[in-house]
């Protein structure tokens, strides 16, 4: 198995992608390492001291974990769409598409690289993060498990961005108008149980509130949902967004000039 021609493909585009992000780190680590200490310095230390806590915790220790989650979301997303965009670009896509690699493994490859840069940022950020409060964990597992599951929902949506971009305009449209207004209406900043009941009502659409509260309960314990209702809903999207990228990859939809 570790011979045969699908896995050395396979191990091939893993390392192509993580030594991609690793290789232009000031544009794909730092940026989300200085923004995430604006958001410690400015929201944790100077209006978080005013807010005071936030549903028994520390203001700074309640926005935490949903910054971290931006930044695993952001990242993941950010890896496939620009990658994948820029063999379309570049026309080395066809060889890909040519090969006898399975599209299954073309899609992993891709999307696991956009996971472990998704990781890779959030540990920064959690490491960051120390400097500014002291941070305890619940439960490792958890925390990791909805990290992990996290970056891989957004990787996915980041190749189906990239698969319909048709110039690099298009690849910062979803994550300017659409992605980051998701974000920050995401629990991020606040408990959704401060707003009135027909904005509460709207936020329970926002998949990226799922995810912030079960990452955030892994730490404090805290949730605004249903931790259960929240996996489910984010091995529901993977899924869809799994077969809907198997599905483009096989029609060669916007991979064919």
């Amino acid at each position: 198995m570790i011979n045969s021609p699908n896995y050395v493909a396979f191990k091939t585009l893993i390392g192509k992608e993580i030594g991609r992000f690793l290789r232009i780190w000031p544009q794909t680590l730092l940026p989300s390492a200085i923004t995430m200490t604006l958001y410690f310095v400015i929201f944790g230390n100077l209006i978080g001291s005013r807010i005071g806590n936030m549903d028994g915790y520390p203001y700074i220790n309640y926005i935490v974990p949903g910054l971290v989650m931006m930044a695993v979301i952001t990242g993941a997303y950010a890896n496939t769409s620009s990658s994948f965009f820029s063999a379309k670009f570049q026309r080395s896509i066809e060889e890909l598409l040519v090969s006898p690699m399975p599209n299954y493994l073309i899609l992993l490859g891709y999307t696991l690289g956009g996971v472990l840069r998704g990781v890779l940022v959030g540990i920064i950020v959690l490491f960051i993060s120390l400097f500014f409060t002291h941070l305890h964990v619940q439960n490792y597992f958890l925390m990791f498990v909805v990290m992990v599951l996290s970056a891989f929902l957004f990787a996915l949506a980041g190749l189906i961005n990239a698969i319909y971009a048709r110039k690099f305009d298009d690849v910062s449209i979803i994550p300017t108008f659409v992605l980051t207004p998701l974000t920050y209406l995401g629990g991020v900043f606040y408990s959704i149980d401060l707003l009135p009941e027909f904005w509460h009502k709207v936020s329970l659409v926002n998949p990226i509130l799922y995810m912030v509260n079960a990452f955030r309960y892994s730490f404090i314990g805290v949730s605004d949902i249903n931790i259960y209702i929240a996996f489910a809903l984010i091995l529901v999207f993977s899924a869809v967004f799994y077969l809907i990228n198997i599905y483009l990859l096989k029609q060669s939809v916007g991979l064919r000039s």
